[in-house]
């Protein structure tokens, strides 16, 4: 018997990375490691047709984005967190999106809102597409990984129901007391 994962083609999963982290602890690299993403070394290899997590993005990844995800692939930047500023203030080649508001799971930035590894925002990415047995399967790596899927299983499921941006900024409010999906995510923080 097949599984999901066998019958859905798995979404290409590329990193841009930036070397600015411990390579023992951080979470894209060992992705790398294990063959679940690709290694991108220059801005200029990131695909024009990718989805690429920006947190100053000033549009939220929707469900509707699933169709570029699967076509054109979906890019983390892998950077430190103490240097996103010098990061993201520019636009990378692609579809720029942000996260809506999640809390991370992982043991550096545990509960600081926004403060995704890039494993938890590509995981976060693939759930709120309807892709969930994939992003479910990059955090299985990781001991901390269904702490993150526990912490934000409720914004998850109605994040991956919405259907603009308002209803993320409503639902973002309604989760965290706050609107705005911005200065998170996309950054391994490990």
């Amino acid at each position: 018997m097949q599984s999901t994962l066998d019958v859905e083609r798995r979404p290409r999963i590329l990193v841009y990375v930036m070397e600015q982290d411990d390579p023992k602890k951080c979470t894209s690299a060992k992705l790398v490691r294990l063959g679940l993403a690709r290694p991108l070394r220059s801005r200029r290899m990131i695909p024009r047709r990718a989805v690429v997590l920006n947190p100053l993005a000033s549009t939220v990844l929707l469900p509707s984005d699933r169709e570029r995800l699967e076509h054109g692939g979906l890019v983390a930047i892998d950077c430190s967190w103490n240097r996103s500023e010098q990061v993201f203030p520019s636009r990378f080649p692609g579809l720029n999106r942000c996260l809506p508001l999640l809390l991370p799971g992982n043991p550096v930035s545990y509960g600081r809102v926004g403060r995704l590894s890039s494993v938890e925002a590509l995981a976060a990415s693939l759930i709120i597409t309807g892709l969930s047995e994939h992003g479910r399967e990059l955090l299985e790596i990781f001991k901390w990984g269904a702490t993150f899927l526990t912490l934000n299983r409720e914004p998850l499921t109605d994040y991956s129901q919405a259907k603009d941006q308002n209803e993320i900024r409503e639902l973002e409010r309604a989760y965290f007391g706050t609107e705005g999906a911005e200065g998170q995510e996309a950054k391994s923080d490990q």
